[in-house]
Protein backbone atom coordinates (compact mmCIF):
# COMPACT_ATOMS: atom_id res chain seq x y z
CA UNK A 1 0.00 0.00 0.00
CA UNK A 2 1.24 3.35 -0.84
CA UNK A 3 1.77 6.42 1.73
CA UNK A 4 -0.64 7.94 0.37
CA UNK A 5 -3.39 5.31 0.12
CA UNK A 6 -2.45 4.42 3.69
CA UNK A 7 -3.43 8.02 4.29
CA UNK A 8 -6.43 8.57 3.04
CA UNK A 9 -7.83 5.15 4.43
CA UNK A 10 -10.49 4.77 6.81
CA UNK A 11 -9.24 4.49 10.39
CA UNK A 12 -10.81 1.01 11.71
CA UNK A 13 -11.19 -0.77 14.70
CA UNK A 14 -12.55 0.57 18.14
CA UNK A 15 -12.57 4.19 19.43
CA UNK A 16 -10.48 2.23 22.21
CA UNK A 17 -8.38 0.69 19.68
CA UNK A 18 -7.70 4.55 18.29
CA UNK A 19 -6.37 5.95 21.24
CA UNK A 20 -3.71 8.59 21.17
CA UNK A 21 -0.32 7.23 19.93
CA UNK A 22 1.64 9.36 21.85
CA UNK A 23 0.35 6.77 24.79
CA UNK A 24 2.91 4.34 23.56
CA UNK A 25 5.67 6.65 24.25
CA UNK A 26 8.00 6.32 27.10
CA UNK A 27 7.50 9.50 29.08
CA UNK A 28 6.53 10.68 32.70
CA UNK A 29 2.81 10.31 31.42
CA UNK A 30 2.77 6.47 30.58
CA UNK A 31 5.24 4.70 33.43
CA UNK A 32 2.03 2.58 34.16
CA UNK A 33 1.50 1.29 31.17
CA UNK A 34 5.10 1.02 30.57
CA UNK A 35 5.49 -1.01 33.92
CA UNK A 36 2.57 -3.80 32.90
CA UNK A 37 3.88 -4.34 29.11
CA UNK A 38 7.82 -5.31 30.18
CA UNK A 39 6.27 -7.15 32.97
CA UNK A 40 4.49 -8.96 30.35
CA UNK A 41 6.97 -9.42 28.44
CA UNK A 42 9.03 -11.13 31.21
CA UNK A 43 6.97 -12.89 32.21
CA UNK A 44 6.43 -14.34 28.91
CA UNK A 45 10.40 -15.01 28.79
CA UNK A 46 9.77 -16.99 32.50
CA UNK A 47 7.55 -19.14 30.85
CA UNK A 48 9.78 -19.78 28.08
CA UNK A 49 12.65 -20.45 30.49
CA UNK A 50 10.63 -22.94 32.31
CA UNK A 51 8.30 -24.18 29.93
CA UNK A 52 10.59 -26.13 27.46
CA UNK A 53 13.79 -28.80 28.12
CA UNK A 54 15.32 -28.84 25.52
CA UNK A 55 17.54 -26.47 23.73
CA UNK A 56 15.56 -25.67 20.04
CA UNK A 57 12.14 -26.92 18.95
CA UNK A 58 13.39 -28.61 15.58
CA UNK A 59 11.68 -25.96 13.40
CA UNK A 60 12.12 -25.83 9.56
CA UNK A 61 12.57 -22.58 7.93
CA UNK A 62 9.48 -24.01 5.54
CA UNK A 63 7.55 -24.41 8.93
CA UNK A 64 8.02 -21.08 10.31
CA UNK A 65 7.89 -18.71 7.57
CA UNK A 66 4.54 -18.94 6.45
CA UNK A 67 3.53 -18.19 10.09
CA UNK A 68 5.43 -14.65 9.63
CA UNK A 69 4.52 -14.10 6.28
CA UNK A 70 0.89 -14.16 7.40
CA UNK A 71 0.86 -11.63 9.72
CA UNK A 72 -0.31 -8.28 8.60
CA UNK A 73 1.92 -5.45 9.57
CA UNK A 74 0.03 -2.33 8.06
CA UNK A 75 -3.06 -4.07 10.97
CA UNK A 76 -1.55 -3.11 14.33
CA UNK A 77 -3.33 -5.54 17.66
CA UNK A 78 -3.77 -2.34 19.36
CA UNK A 79 -3.29 -4.72 22.90
CA UNK A 80 0.03 -5.68 24.25
CA UNK A 81 -1.57 -9.38 25.16
CA UNK A 82 -2.77 -9.94 21.79
CA UNK A 83 1.01 -8.61 20.25
CA UNK A 84 2.47 -11.02 22.72
CA UNK A 85 0.83 -13.98 21.98
CA UNK A 86 1.43 -13.59 18.51
CA UNK A 87 5.09 -12.88 18.89
CA UNK A 88 4.87 -16.54 20.96
CA UNK A 89 3.87 -18.49 17.38
CA UNK A 90 6.60 -16.91 15.22
CA UNK A 91 9.57 -16.13 17.60
CA UNK A 92 9.09 -16.97 21.21
CA UNK A 93 7.59 -20.37 20.79
CA UNK A 94 10.74 -21.57 18.23
CA UNK A 95 13.68 -19.30 19.75
CA UNK A 96 17.09 -21.51 20.19
CA UNK A 97 17.41 -21.52 24.14
CA UNK A 98 21.46 -20.66 24.36
CA UNK A 99 21.19 -21.06 27.90
CA UNK A 100 20.14 -25.03 27.78
CA UNK A 101 23.32 -26.72 28.78
CA UNK A 102 22.65 -29.01 25.60
CA UNK A 103 23.00 -26.17 23.41
CA UNK A 104 26.58 -26.58 22.39
CA UNK A 105 26.84 -25.16 18.63
CA UNK A 106 28.01 -21.84 18.39
CA UNK A 107 29.73 -18.95 20.62
CA UNK A 108 26.68 -17.84 21.70
CA UNK A 109 26.65 -17.66 25.81
CA UNK A 110 24.05 -17.86 28.09
CA UNK A 111 23.60 -14.44 29.73
CA UNK A 112 23.91 -12.99 33.48
CA UNK A 113 21.03 -11.34 34.73
CA UNK A 114 22.98 -7.51 35.64
CA UNK A 115 23.58 -7.69 32.04
CA UNK A 116 19.92 -8.11 31.16
CA UNK A 117 19.09 -5.43 33.46
CA UNK A 118 21.86 -3.16 31.87
CA UNK A 119 20.07 -3.89 28.52
CA UNK A 120 16.54 -2.97 29.82
CA UNK A 121 17.88 0.34 31.53
CA UNK A 122 19.67 1.42 28.21
CA UNK A 123 17.10 0.88 25.94
CA UNK A 124 14.74 2.83 27.72
CA UNK A 125 16.62 5.60 28.67
CA UNK A 126 17.94 5.11 24.79
CA UNK A 127 21.36 6.97 24.96
CA UNK A 128 23.32 7.19 21.99
CA UNK A 129 27.45 7.33 22.35
CA UNK A 130 28.47 9.18 19.41
CA UNK A 131 28.55 12.48 21.51
CA UNK A 132 28.76 13.85 25.23
CA UNK A 133 25.81 16.05 24.94
CA UNK A 134 23.74 12.73 23.88
CA UNK A 135 25.37 10.27 25.98
CA UNK A 136 27.14 12.19 29.29
CA UNK A 137 27.15 9.72 32.07
CA UNK A 138 27.63 7.03 29.25
CA UNK A 139 30.21 8.18 27.86
CA UNK A 140 32.43 7.92 30.68
CA UNK A 141 31.03 4.70 31.65
CA UNK A 142 32.00 3.23 27.98
CA UNK A 143 35.36 5.17 28.41
CA UNK A 144 36.38 3.26 32.17
CA UNK A 145 35.28 -0.12 30.78
CA UNK A 146 37.83 0.47 27.77
CA UNK A 147 40.01 1.82 30.27
CA UNK A 148 39.93 -1.25 32.44
CA UNK A 149 40.34 -3.79 29.46
CA UNK A 150 43.42 -2.68 28.02
CA UNK A 151 45.03 -2.56 31.36
CA UNK A 152 44.05 -6.01 31.86
CA UNK A 153 45.47 -6.70 28.27
CA UNK A 154 48.79 -4.34 29.38
CA UNK A 155 48.55 -2.30 26.14
CA UNK A 156 49.82 1.00 28.26
CA UNK A 157 48.98 4.67 29.16
CA UNK A 158 48.25 5.68 25.67
CA UNK A 159 46.11 2.74 24.95
CA UNK A 160 42.08 3.30 23.98
CA UNK A 161 39.32 1.84 21.88
CA UNK A 162 35.58 2.02 21.29
CA UNK A 163 32.85 -0.44 21.47
CA UNK A 164 31.57 -1.79 18.31
CA UNK A 165 28.92 -4.58 17.40
CA UNK A 166 30.88 -7.37 17.73
CA UNK A 167 34.17 -9.16 16.11
CA UNK A 168 33.65 -8.58 12.42
CA UNK A 169 33.47 -4.92 12.69
CA UNK A 170 36.31 -4.68 15.36
CA UNK A 171 38.26 -6.08 13.02
CA UNK A 172 37.30 -4.38 10.34
CA UNK A 173 38.07 -1.01 12.31
CA UNK A 174 41.17 -2.22 13.04
CA UNK A 175 42.86 -3.32 10.21
CA UNK A 176 41.58 0.07 8.88
CA UNK A 177 43.36 1.31 10.93
CA UNK A 178 46.29 -0.86 10.16
CA UNK A 179 45.86 -0.35 6.17
CA UNK A 180 46.27 3.72 7.19
CA UNK A 181 48.90 3.15 8.77
CA UNK A 182 50.73 1.57 5.83
CA UNK A 183 49.53 4.28 3.81
CA UNK A 184 51.00 6.88 6.24
CA UNK A 185 54.34 5.44 6.08
CA UNK A 186 54.60 5.31 1.93
CA UNK A 187 53.68 8.96 1.62
CA UNK A 188 56.76 9.09 -1.23
CA UNK A 189 54.77 6.98 -3.43
CA UNK A 190 51.51 9.27 -4.88
CA UNK A 191 49.27 6.12 -6.79
CA UNK A 192 47.04 4.91 -3.65
CA UNK A 193 45.23 2.35 -5.78
CA UNK A 194 49.16 0.95 -6.48
CA UNK A 195 49.78 0.81 -3.20
CA UNK A 196 47.08 -0.68 -2.08
CA UNK A 197 47.49 -3.30 -4.54
CA UNK A 198 50.17 -4.42 -3.06
CA UNK A 199 49.34 -4.27 0.33
CA UNK A 200 48.97 -7.48 2.34
CA UNK A 201 47.92 -9.15 5.33
CA UNK A 202 48.96 -11.84 6.95
CA UNK A 203 47.16 -14.59 9.39
CA UNK A 204 46.64 -17.86 10.43
CA UNK A 205 44.25 -20.36 7.76
CA UNK A 206 42.19 -21.29 10.81
CA UNK A 207 41.66 -17.20 11.12
CA UNK A 208 37.96 -16.47 11.03
CA UNK A 209 36.61 -15.12 7.84
CA UNK A 210 35.89 -11.82 8.79
CA UNK A 211 39.29 -10.72 8.05
CA UNK A 212 39.17 -11.53 4.22
CA UNK A 213 35.93 -9.83 4.56
CA UNK A 214 37.61 -6.78 6.12
CA UNK A 215 40.37 -6.69 3.42
CA UNK A 216 37.47 -6.74 0.91
CA UNK A 217 35.38 -3.86 2.34
CA UNK A 218 39.13 -1.85 2.49
CA UNK A 219 39.57 -2.46 -1.06
CA UNK A 220 42.30 -4.72 -0.81
CA UNK A 221 40.67 -7.92 -2.63
CA UNK A 222 40.43 -11.20 -1.01
CA UNK A 223 43.55 -12.03 -2.46
CA UNK A 224 45.46 -9.81 -0.31
CA UNK A 225 45.12 -12.30 2.63
CA UNK A 226 48.28 -14.57 2.99
CA UNK A 227 47.01 -17.48 5.30
CA UNK A 228 50.31 -18.88 7.40
CA UNK A 229 50.61 -22.48 7.62
CA UNK A 230 49.13 -24.13 11.05
CA UNK A 231 51.03 -26.46 13.61
CA UNK A 232 49.19 -29.57 14.62
CA UNK A 233 47.30 -27.55 17.13
CA UNK A 234 46.22 -25.26 14.96
CA UNK A 235 48.06 -22.43 15.56
CA UNK A 236 50.38 -20.50 13.47
CA UNK A 237 53.90 -21.08 13.37
CA UNK A 238 56.54 -18.75 13.60
CA UNK A 239 59.06 -19.74 11.64
CA UNK A 240 56.19 -19.81 8.60
CA UNK A 241 55.55 -16.10 9.36
CA UNK A 242 58.29 -15.31 8.83
CA UNK A 243 58.59 -17.60 5.92
CA UNK A 244 55.22 -14.66 4.69
CA UNK A 245 57.32 -11.74 5.43
CA UNK A 246 60.25 -12.51 3.69
CA UNK A 247 58.34 -13.67 0.52
CA UNK A 248 56.26 -10.67 0.86
CA UNK A 249 59.03 -8.30 0.71
CA UNK A 250 60.87 -10.34 -1.65
CA UNK A 251 58.38 -9.83 -4.55
CA UNK A 252 58.43 -6.07 -3.55
CA UNK A 253 54.55 -6.44 -1.59
CA UNK A 254 53.94 -4.33 1.59
CA UNK A 255 53.00 -6.61 4.35
CA UNK A 256 50.25 -4.41 6.04
CA UNK A 257 49.31 -6.11 9.13
CA UNK A 258 49.61 -9.62 10.95
CA UNK A 259 46.56 -11.05 12.56
CA UNK A 260 46.84 -13.26 15.14
CA UNK A 261 43.94 -15.05 16.47
CA UNK A 262 43.75 -15.97 20.55
CA UNK A 263 41.20 -18.47 20.58
CA UNK A 264 40.01 -19.45 16.71
CA UNK A 265 36.07 -19.99 16.55
CA UNK A 266 36.56 -23.70 15.48
CA UNK A 267 39.55 -24.64 17.91
CA UNK A 268 40.11 -21.90 20.55
CA UNK A 269 43.70 -22.12 19.52
CA UNK A 270 45.80 -19.58 20.52
CA UNK A 271 48.54 -18.71 18.18
CA UNK A 272 51.99 -17.96 19.82
CA UNK A 273 51.67 -14.17 20.29
CA UNK A 274 55.13 -13.88 22.15
CA UNK A 275 57.12 -14.98 19.57
CA UNK A 276 54.30 -13.25 16.61
CA UNK A 277 55.11 -10.06 18.35
CA UNK A 278 59.38 -10.36 17.35
CA UNK A 279 58.19 -11.38 14.06
CA UNK A 280 56.14 -7.96 13.61
CA UNK A 281 58.83 -6.21 15.71
CA UNK A 282 61.76 -7.23 13.80
CA UNK A 283 59.08 -6.83 10.64
CA UNK A 284 57.92 -3.23 11.65
CA UNK A 285 54.28 -4.55 10.77
CA UNK A 286 51.22 -4.03 12.21
CA UNK A 287 50.08 -6.58 15.52
CA UNK A 288 46.46 -7.67 15.48
CA UNK A 289 44.97 -9.74 18.07
CA UNK A 290 41.66 -10.86 17.45
CA UNK A 291 40.62 -12.04 21.10
CA UNK A 292 37.38 -12.01 20.57
CA UNK A 293 36.76 -15.67 21.46
CA UNK A 294 39.66 -15.94 23.88
CA UNK A 295 39.18 -12.53 25.56
CA UNK A 296 37.55 -14.38 28.78
CA UNK A 297 40.93 -15.04 30.14
CA UNK A 298 41.53 -11.48 30.87
CA UNK A 299 39.17 -12.75 33.96
CA UNK A 300 40.05 -16.54 33.98
CA UNK A 301 42.30 -18.09 37.26
CA UNK A 302 43.19 -21.18 35.31
CA UNK A 303 43.60 -20.56 31.42
CA UNK A 304 45.77 -20.57 29.20
CA UNK A 305 48.11 -17.69 29.01
CA UNK A 306 47.57 -14.65 26.61
CA UNK A 307 51.23 -13.68 26.86
CA UNK A 308 52.33 -11.59 24.34
CA UNK A 309 48.98 -10.16 23.67
CA UNK A 310 50.36 -6.54 25.35
CA UNK A 311 52.48 -6.05 22.56
CA UNK A 312 49.66 -5.74 19.73
CA UNK A 313 48.91 -2.47 18.34
CA UNK A 314 45.69 -3.71 18.09
CA UNK A 315 42.85 -6.11 19.70
CA UNK A 316 39.67 -7.49 19.33
CA UNK A 317 37.40 -8.50 22.11
CA UNK A 318 33.79 -9.85 22.53
CA UNK A 319 32.10 -9.35 25.82
CA UNK A 320 29.00 -11.21 24.35
CA UNK A 321 30.93 -14.27 23.80
CA UNK A 322 33.22 -15.32 27.09
CA UNK A 323 32.02 -12.60 29.71
CA UNK A 324 28.80 -13.73 29.32
CA UNK A 325 26.75 -10.71 27.82
CA UNK A 326 24.37 -10.29 25.46
CA UNK A 327 24.55 -9.51 22.07
CA UNK A 328 26.07 -6.91 21.12
CA UNK A 329 28.93 -6.21 23.32
CA UNK A 330 32.46 -5.78 21.52
CA UNK A 331 35.84 -3.20 21.49
CA UNK A 332 38.27 -2.71 19.36
CA UNK A 333 41.41 -1.20 21.42
CA UNK A 334 44.82 0.00 20.24
CA UNK A 335 48.22 0.43 21.96
CA UNK A 336 48.26 4.17 20.94
CA UNK A 337 45.46 6.35 21.18
CA UNK A 338 46.81 8.70 18.17
CA UNK A 339 46.06 5.60 15.68
CA UNK A 340 42.59 6.54 16.26
CA UNK A 341 42.66 9.44 14.30
CA UNK A 342 42.23 7.45 10.84
CA UNK A 343 38.46 7.15 11.68
CA UNK A 344 37.94 11.07 13.12
CA UNK A 345 35.79 12.95 10.97
CA UNK A 346 34.01 16.37 11.61
CA UNK A 347 30.54 17.07 11.08
CA UNK A 348 29.43 20.63 12.18
CA UNK A 349 26.27 19.69 13.34
CA UNK A 350 27.74 16.91 15.63
CA UNK A 351 31.14 17.25 16.59
CA UNK A 352 33.07 20.03 15.28
CA UNK A 353 36.41 20.26 15.37
CA UNK A 354 36.16 23.14 18.06
CA UNK A 355 34.83 20.16 20.41
CA UNK A 356 38.37 18.26 20.43
CA UNK A 357 39.95 21.52 20.86
CA UNK A 358 37.57 22.17 23.82
CA UNK A 359 38.36 18.64 24.97
CA UNK A 360 34.52 17.72 24.67
CA UNK A 361 34.59 13.86 24.58
CA UNK A 362 32.77 12.80 21.60
CA UNK A 363 33.15 9.26 21.23
CA UNK A 364 32.20 9.28 17.43
CA UNK A 365 35.77 10.68 16.87
CA UNK A 366 36.35 7.03 17.60
CA UNK A 367 34.47 4.84 16.04
CA UNK A 368 33.43 4.13 12.42
CA UNK A 369 29.66 4.01 13.56
CA UNK A 370 27.54 7.31 14.01
CA UNK A 371 24.58 6.37 16.06
CA UNK A 372 25.85 3.81 18.92
CA UNK A 373 23.63 1.79 21.56
CA UNK A 374 25.11 2.04 25.02
CA UNK A 375 26.26 -1.76 25.25
CA UNK A 376 28.67 -1.04 27.64
CA UNK A 377 26.30 -0.13 30.56
CA UNK A 378 25.59 -4.26 30.43
CA UNK A 379 29.37 -4.53 31.65
CA UNK A 380 28.87 -2.14 33.63
CA UNK A 381 26.32 -3.42 36.25
CA UNK A 382 27.75 -7.05 35.38
CA UNK A 383 31.21 -6.03 37.13
CA UNK A 384 29.44 -3.68 40.09
CA UNK A 385 27.39 -6.42 40.62
CA UNK A 386 29.01 -9.88 40.32
CA UNK A 387 33.26 -8.43 39.52
CA UNK A 388 35.39 -9.73 36.96
CA UNK A 389 36.18 -12.68 39.23
CA UNK A 390 32.91 -14.25 39.10
CA UNK A 391 33.08 -13.78 35.82
CA UNK A 392 36.35 -15.75 35.23
CA UNK A 393 34.74 -18.44 37.54
CA UNK A 394 32.01 -19.03 35.17
CA UNK A 395 34.23 -18.54 32.12
CA UNK A 396 36.86 -21.45 34.16
CA UNK A 397 33.92 -23.98 34.89
CA UNK A 398 33.48 -24.22 30.94
CA UNK A 399 37.39 -24.75 29.92
CA UNK A 400 37.11 -27.12 33.17
CA UNK A 401 34.18 -29.02 31.02
CA UNK A 402 36.02 -28.67 27.99
CA UNK A 403 38.92 -31.05 29.25
CA UNK A 404 36.84 -33.15 30.85
CA UNK A 405 34.75 -33.71 27.24
CA UNK A 406 38.20 -33.80 25.29
CA UNK A 407 38.74 -37.10 28.02
CA UNK A 408 35.39 -38.46 27.11
CA UNK A 409 36.05 -38.03 23.73
CA UNK A 410 39.50 -39.26 23.25
CA UNK A 411 38.64 -43.00 25.21
CA UNK A 412 36.17 -43.60 23.04
CA UNK A 413 37.42 -45.71 19.85
CA UNK A 414 34.36 -44.63 17.90
CA UNK A 415 35.38 -40.71 18.08
CA UNK A 416 38.31 -38.61 16.25
CA UNK A 417 39.48 -35.49 17.95
CA UNK A 418 41.24 -33.25 16.03
CA UNK A 419 42.86 -31.09 18.79
CA UNK A 420 42.63 -30.70 22.97
CA UNK A 421 40.92 -27.82 23.76
CA UNK A 422 42.81 -24.80 24.62
CA UNK A 423 39.37 -22.84 25.64
CA UNK A 424 36.06 -24.85 25.45
CA UNK A 425 35.61 -25.81 21.35
CA UNK A 426 36.23 -29.41 20.57
CA UNK A 427 36.01 -30.47 16.76
CA UNK A 428 35.44 -34.68 16.45
CA UNK A 429 34.02 -36.75 14.10
CA UNK A 430 32.25 -40.35 14.34
CA UNK A 431 34.68 -42.62 12.53
CA UNK A 432 33.91 -46.35 14.03
CA UNK A 433 35.99 -48.19 12.34
CA UNK A 434 39.30 -47.39 10.49
CA UNK A 435 38.50 -48.80 7.15
CA UNK A 436 34.63 -47.29 6.62
CA UNK A 437 34.68 -45.11 3.20
CA UNK A 438 35.52 -41.45 4.35
CA UNK A 439 32.70 -39.83 2.31
CA UNK A 440 29.95 -42.02 3.39
CA UNK A 441 31.16 -41.04 7.05
CA UNK A 442 31.16 -37.44 6.06
CA UNK A 443 27.48 -38.23 5.40
CA UNK A 444 26.87 -39.84 8.54
CA UNK A 445 28.22 -37.22 10.63
CA UNK A 446 26.25 -34.29 8.89
CA UNK A 447 23.58 -36.79 9.38
CA UNK A 448 24.07 -36.87 12.90
CA UNK A 449 23.78 -33.32 13.52
CA UNK A 450 20.60 -32.82 11.36
CA UNK A 451 18.79 -35.57 13.43
CA UNK A 452 19.84 -34.32 16.65
CA UNK A 453 18.40 -30.64 15.60
CA UNK A 454 15.63 -32.28 13.92
CA UNK A 455 14.70 -34.29 17.52
CA UNK A 456 15.45 -30.88 19.39
CA UNK A 457 18.03 -33.35 21.66
CA UNK A 458 20.36 -30.96 21.66
CA UNK A 459 22.58 -28.38 19.20
CA UNK A 460 25.59 -29.37 18.03
CA UNK A 461 27.80 -27.26 14.69
CA UNK A 462 29.79 -28.77 12.45
CA UNK A 463 32.72 -27.43 10.21
CA UNK A 464 35.16 -29.30 7.94
CA UNK A 465 38.92 -29.93 8.53
CA UNK A 466 41.15 -31.19 5.82
CA UNK A 467 38.35 -31.41 3.51
CA UNK A 468 36.11 -33.56 5.80
CA UNK A 469 32.71 -33.32 7.64
CA UNK A 470 33.14 -33.05 11.46
CA UNK A 471 31.14 -32.05 14.08
CA UNK A 472 31.82 -29.71 16.55
CA UNK A 473 31.10 -28.74 20.83
CA UNK A 474 31.29 -24.96 21.76
CA UNK A 475 30.92 -25.06 25.57
CA UNK A 476 29.88 -21.51 27.00
CA UNK A 477 27.38 -22.93 29.27
CA UNK A 478 28.31 -23.53 33.24
CA UNK A 479 25.35 -25.44 33.57
CA UNK A 480 26.36 -27.91 31.28
CA UNK A 481 27.48 -31.46 32.33
CA UNK A 482 29.83 -34.24 31.60
CA UNK A 483 27.03 -36.29 32.17
CA UNK A 484 25.17 -33.93 29.31
CA UNK A 485 28.35 -34.56 27.10
CA UNK A 486 28.64 -38.31 27.44
CA UNK A 487 24.57 -38.36 26.02
CA UNK A 488 24.85 -36.00 23.27
CA UNK A 489 27.78 -38.64 21.97
CA UNK A 490 25.46 -41.38 22.51
CA UNK A 491 23.04 -39.94 20.21
CA UNK A 492 25.46 -38.68 17.41
CA UNK A 493 26.77 -42.31 17.62
CA UNK A 494 23.26 -43.66 17.46
CA UNK A 495 22.27 -41.44 14.47
CA UNK A 496 25.55 -41.75 12.75
CA UNK A 497 25.61 -45.19 13.04
CA UNK A 498 21.94 -45.87 11.82
CA UNK A 499 22.92 -44.29 8.74
CA UNK A 500 25.66 -45.89 8.37
CA UNK A 501 24.36 -49.23 8.32
CA UNK A 502 21.26 -48.31 6.03
CA UNK A 503 23.38 -46.46 3.33
CA UNK A 504 26.28 -48.42 4.18
CA UNK A 505 24.88 -51.35 3.54
CA UNK A 506 23.34 -50.38 0.08
CA UNK A 507 26.15 -48.64 -1.73
CA UNK A 508 28.36 -51.92 -0.40
CA UNK A 509 25.70 -53.75 -2.75
CA UNK A 510 26.10 -51.06 -5.39
CA UNK A 511 29.62 -51.95 -5.53
CA UNK A 512 30.04 -55.10 -5.88
CA UNK A 513 26.91 -55.27 -8.33
CA UNK A 514 29.05 -52.76 -11.01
Amino acid sequence: MSFLAYQNEEPSGTPEQQADPRENLLDEHNTAAYRASVLQGVERVIGELTGRDRPTTGIRPEQLEPETKRIDLDSPLHDTSEALDELEKVYLRDAVHFHHPRYLAHLNCPVVIPALLGEAIGSAINSSLDTWDQSAGGTFIEQQLIDWTTGRIGLGEQADGVFTSGGTQSNLQALLLAREQALARQETTPDTGWQLSRMRILTARDSHFSIVKAAKLLGLGAESVIPVDCDEQRRMIPSALDTALDDCRDRGLTPMAVVATAGTTDFGSIDPLLEIAGSCARSGVWMHVDAAYGCGLLVSGKGPSLAGIEHADSVVVDYHKSFFQPVSSSAVLVRDREMLRHVTYHADYLNPERHAQQRIPNQVDKSIQTTRRFDALKLWLTLRTMGPDALGGLFDEVLDLAQQAWETLHADPRFEVVTRPELSTLVFRYVPSADIDPELCDRANLHARGALYDSAAAAIAETVVDGRNHLKFTLLNPRTTRDDIAEVLELVAEHAGRYLEEYGTAELEQRRAS
